[in-house]
């Protein structure tokens, strides 16, 4: 039998070996797999971190170039809408020889005057909506840091509401020293609008009734370009800005231009011209509107149809547009080249970017890059020369 004495006379031979402690190679065991476990999830992490930031960064590019264009299209397609107004060249209802055809183009950014603004330049400013130039040169006052190698536009229409009208100008008569225009419905009346400052002209028009004063709606000129800069000179930020038309401090012409989309490295406008007749003969507003059939009126052989015919032109200074195409654009294509937020470690952009007839040359820096386009329809200019 067991010496029962044994247990007790070696109690600490049974509990060390219990109590055995790491030894240093499973010690060295341990730390390495350690290491290992911080290794994967620190490449874990980085790669993530630059996932997210590839994402960010592509999503920069598409929301840059998908708002840019949304903003321009949301404008454009107002363009030429006067209210009721038809100039008397794009009606073709107007049976004689229009008397109001544009004899050149306004100037974009001439700031308002009674002289200044006589009855020639604002027939050219309603007949000629739309106007595009490569260079800040035409409004050097008011386009100013415009970057190389883009494109400014300008755009005109009436307000799409009038004084009163949720959303639009609170004082329903409208406000003094602003430029407004009223329309008539009234076939009695021969003056076929009035333009001009609010507490100045007599805005007397009226309704189809003849007796309901007419809306009148605030003039609007806005003017887009891409600048070299976002908010402080010299921080490098390509961004899209806006000049409006507008009343401050007692003068009414273009203000200082506001920014609105950044990342935005260049824009291009190329006009669709409609200026052959659905016969295929030229657009001439010289003579009278000629109908082949001149009971049905389906089709004019000297008047538009609304489709821009051949190529789409862009204005440049070493071809400018001239008034006669201008007038007869009935769509704008639009080009937005847009830039990422920031640069790209490790990545150089060496790609050329074709903008229309026109290429953009590689940038050779880290950001990322992506052309987006489309073309407008001017649906107040092609809709009036549109045929059932």
């Amino acid at each position: 039998m067991m010496d029962q004495n044994f247990l007790h006379l070696n109690p600490s031979t049974a509990w060390s070996r219990r109590q055995r402690g790491f030894g240093l190679v499973e010690l060295m065991i341990s730390i390495t797999i350690g290491l290992v476990i911080v290794a994967a999830l620190v490449a874990l992490f980085l790669g993530t971190s630059r996932n997210n930031r590839q994402m960010a960064t592509a999503n920069s590019v598409i929301e840059n170039g998908r708002f840019a264009i949304q903003l321009l299209e949301n404008d454009i397609v107002h363009a030429g809408f006067w209210g009721t107004h038809v100039p008397q060249f794009d009606n073709q209802t107007f049976e004689d020889v229009p008397l109001d055809v544009p004899a050149s183009l306004p100037d974009p950014c001439l700031a308002y005057t009674a002289p200044n603004w006589n009855a020639a330049y604002v027939n050219s400013a309603i007949g000629i909506p739309a106007q595009a130039y490569d260079a800040a040169s035409v409004c050097g006052s008011v386009v100013t840091d415009m970057l190389a190698n883009t494109d400014m536009l300008v755009i005109r229409h009436a307000a799409t509401c009038a004084p009163g009208d949720v959303g639009c100008e609170t004082e329903p008569a409208g406000t003094a020293g602003k430029l407004y225009i009223q329309s008539t419905r009234c076939n009695s009346e021969a003056t076929p609008y009035v333009f001009g400052l609010h507490g100045t002209a007599t805005f007397d028009l009226t309704q189809r009734d003849c007796t309901t004063p007419a809306e009148k709606r605030s003039f609007v000129s806005n003017i887009y370009y891409v600048r070299d800069y976002a908010v402080t000179a010299g921080d490098g930020i390509p961004t899209l800005v806006r000049s409006e038309f507008d009343l401050v401090g007692g003068v009414l012409a273009h203000q200082a231009p506001v920014p609105l989309i950044e990342g935005i490295d260049a824009i291009r406008f190329e006009f669709g011209i409609d200026n052959v007749s659905p016969t295929g003969a030229a657009v001439d507003y010289t003579t009278a509107i000629n109908w082949v059939d001149p009971v049905l009126k389906t089709r004019a052989t000297n008047r538009g149809d609304g489709i821009p015919d051949g190529n789409f032109i862009r204005c440049t200074t070493a071809t400018p547009c001239t008034a006669a195409q201008l007038m007869n654009a009935t769509a704008i294509r639009i080009y937005v080249l847009a830039r990422s937020r920031e640069p790209t470690t490790g990545y150089t952009d060496t790609k050329t970017y074709t903008l229309g007839s026109t290429t953009v040359p590689a940038f050779n820096d880290g950001f990322k890059r992506h052309v987006y386009s489309t073309t407008v329809r001017l649906p107040n200019i092609s809709g009036r020369r549109e045929r059932p």
